[in-house]
């Protein structure tokens, strides 16, 4: 978790000093230059890093400079003095126009034209050092020798954190410096010199073995955060489409109900003359038919066109549910009431499949809601209970409290039950189960997903337990805020505290 949460640390300063190559390369149709773009954000490091020690060094040679004095002319250690000074002001300005590239103008870099640059920068680097060795040496002085060596170390070492992040500039200057310091102390007849020589050796092959690790470990964390940014663009690319396949589908079912708002009112019309002028002819008002047969047309006619009637009833209101224009005019309903209209409305459909319809209940039980919607929601539970209960079976009717206040109105009944799979199914519209095509059931499959909308337009919810071959219970939880009791039902009806503070007291304690 540590190494993490610094590798996160390290990628937020790099992504904070590094210019965006890969979206400057992906708007261009292109990757810049011939390296990959992990190399090219490297080289970038490498130039911020100049920038970074830009006035250390030259102090740092300065002070060299000046302390050889004590060996070397001045007419030698000056000039050389000036032509580092030079170099250093060079590089410095090499590295202001790289990153005035990327950012003024928006361009990739031209990676390989750069790095031979900033190679052929570093080589001169490493020849005014190895110069040294040449001009500021003075044979015996192994006081001298050791502060050069010590001074030349320091200096590779901090190259070393510069261009860390390129081993072939580590290459290209401190490997140079490295082996001539080397050499030349090695040659020496000093054996503090050739022992610095052994040391100098070794710390360098150290040093660049670290250059090598480093390396290794910033390709590793560039790579990890060039995934990670593929793939948030693929999240971001995924959610922009599943956002517009949401607004699709939202679209599209709102002209479908639309569509079926206005179809079901254009058939309303010849539907219900349809069933008037059958029941004209059933009933024999303008005179006795002839024949007998045309009486029984004309009454399948009629249970045909209340059919229909009905489903197009069930369809506008699933329409006006989806299309979000139904209006909760809220009162309060005496939802055992609303169950005994239920089943006076579904007696006889029930009696003629010699079924038993029971309530379980006790009287006075309100909520705030809207009583024509929980009538509807009885009634289309109740009436999908009698299609699927076999003859002589029983459907109970029962109102009770849960735990924490809530109210559940349930419907149970003792047919073959709903399989677990398809519980989420037949909630939807236009669903049906298996049983119902199983056994030619009479319905579109609304009936359950108009009570599933009404009862979130009550802010409740829609439960289905069923267990196949013992029956299943249908269940409307309401929340407990919506049950109402005592004063306060009093107070919504408007029987008591004519006063309006006083109504706003009985709101506050009721």
């Amino acid at each position: 978790m540590i190494r993490e949460n610094r590798i996160d640390a390290r990628m937020h300063e790099l992504s904070e000093s590094e210019p965006p190559f890969r979206r400057v390369a992906e708007g261009r149709g292109q990757v810049a230059g011939t390296t990959p773009p992990w190399q090219e954000e490297m080289l970038h490091i490498f130039v911020r890093n100049q920038m970074r020690v830009a006035l250390f060094m030259p102090a740092l040679v300065v002070f060299f400079a000046l302390t050889n004095l004590t060996w070397v002319p001045t007419f030698i250690a000056i000039p050389w003095l000036g032509a580092y000074l030079l170099l250093e002001v060079h590089q410095l300005l090499l590295s202001r126009r790289y990153l005035a590239i990327d950012f003024r103008h928006n361009a990739p870099p031209q990676t390989e034209r750069w790095l031979r640059t900033f190679t052929i920068n570093e080589i001169l680097h490493a020849t005014l050092w190895l110069a040294t060795l040449v001009i500021f040496w003075k044979p015996g002085e192994t006081l001298q020798h050791m502060f050069i060596g010590a001074t030349i170390m320091t200096t590779l070492a901090i190259r070393l954190l510069v261009a860390n992040s390129y081993l072939p500039l580590v290459m290209a200057g401190n490997g140079l410096v490295l082996m001539g310091l080397s050499l030349r102390a090695a040659f020496s007849s000093s054996a503090a010199d050739m022992a610095m020589a052994g040391m100098v050796l070794v710390l360098g092959l150290f040093l660049f073995q670290i250059a090598r690790r480093l390396q290794a470990s910033m390709k590793e964390m560039l790579e990890y955060r060039r995934q990670r940014e593929e793939l948030i663009d693929e999240l971001a690319r995924q959610r922009d489409t599943a956002e517009r396949a949401r607004r699709q589908a939202e679209e599209a079912n709102r002209a479908k109900s639309q569509f079926l708002a206005a179809m079901s009112h254009e058939l309303r019309t010849p539907l219900n003359a349809i069933m008037g002028f059958s029941e004209i002819i059933s009933s024999e008002m303008l005179g006795p038919l002839q024949v007998e047969r045309y009486k029984e047309y004309a009454n399948d006619i009629h249970r045909s066109g209340s059919y229909l009637l009905n489903l197009i009833e069930d369809i506008l209101d699933l329409s006006r549910i989806e299309a979000g224009r139904v209006e909760l005019k809220e009162e309060v309903v005496d939802v055992v009431a609303e169950a005994k209209t239920a089943i006076n409305l579904l007696s006889m459909k029930a009696e003629a499949r010699k079924q038993k319809l029971v309530l379980a209940a006790r009287e006075g039980v309100e909520l705030l809601g809207n009583a024509r919607y929980i009538r509807q929601m009885w009634v289309n539970l109740v009436s999908n209970a009698i299609k699927f209960t076999p003859n002589g079976g029983k459907i109970t009717l029962s109102v009770r409290r849960l735990e924490g206040g809530n109210l559940a109105l349930e419907v149970m009944d003792t047919g073959e039950g709903i399989p677990e799979h398809e519980l989420q199914k037949v909630t939807q519209s236009f669903a049906r189960g298996s049983s119902a095509t199983r056994k030619a059931v009479d319905g579109a499959g609304l009936g359950l997903a108009i009570v599933n909308g009404l009862a979130r337009l009550h802010d409740a919810r829609l439960e289905l337990e069923s267990q196949v071959g013992k029956g299943t219970t249908a269940r409307i939880v309401f929340p407990a805020r919506r049950v109402i009791s005592g004063a306060r039902a009093d107070l919504m009806r408007g029987d008591v505290a004519e006063d309006s503070l006083e109504h706003q007291l009985l709101l506050l304690t009721a």
